[in-house]
């Protein structure tokens, strides 16, 4: 998302914890990052998330219907990236009768409302790592497991983006997604294939 105001700014000082939730965020110009790896957020940091994404929608005139907010929580404590589907078999069991217009309509606001990412690779949404702050980070995709790291490093975006260009394309949209194993998946790769030194 772009800025946020100062009391959302506050809330999410409160509750650092939860903008990790399946995602991992380094800061400008820092070269470290946060591995959140495949952990679920807890459910106080879920709540915590669920307040400040309701902050924000409130502060932007807009509102986090039950709905659109239980679609939200159920990303967080995911903590990876899900297809819709699965996100409407969840809500099924929560809502007997969803179909699936109700998580589509929820999703397309939490994807405008800059709340989630859609990950194009693998058609399946994730949340934000930060969920006021969004600056379009690099997205690198764990192709088995859908675990997300948002690698925030504006001057390696910029010069990406400008190679693209020098290219003479422009990118269709804000994300930028790397496909990759992560290591955890590598790890059970390496493990169910014995492989040895």
């Amino acid at each position: 998302m772009k800025n946020a105001k100062p009391n959302a700014a506050a809330a999410r000082d409160h509750s650092h914890d939860a903008h990790a939730a399946g995602h991992a965020h380094a800061h400008e110009g820092d070269l470290h990052h946060e591995q959140a790896g495949h952990a679920r957020s807890t459910p106080a940091s879920a709540e915590a998330a669920l307040a400040l994404a309701e902050e924000y929608c409130r502060e932007r005139g807009e509102k986090l219907t039950p709905i659109r907010r239980k679609v939200l929580e159920l990303l967080l404590t995911s903590g990876r990236a899900t297809k819709a589907y699965s996100l409407l078999d969840d809500m099924r069991q929560i809502h007997p009768g969803s179909a699936p217009p109700t998580v589509y309509r929820a999703l397309d606001f939490l994807l405008s409302a800059g709340l989630v990412h859609k990950i194009e690779s693998i058609n399946a949404f994730a949340v934000c790592h930060d969920l006021t702050q969004c600056q379009h980070g690099i997205l690198v995709v764990c192709q088995q497991c859908g675990n997300v790291t948002e690698l925030h490093q504006p001057a390696l975006r910029e010069a990406l983006v400008a190679q693209i260009e020098n290219a003479g394309y422009r990118l269709a949209g804000d994300g930028i997604e790397l496909k990759g194993l992560c290591s955890a998946c590598q790890a059970a790769q390496a493990a169910g294939r014995g492989i040895h030194p």
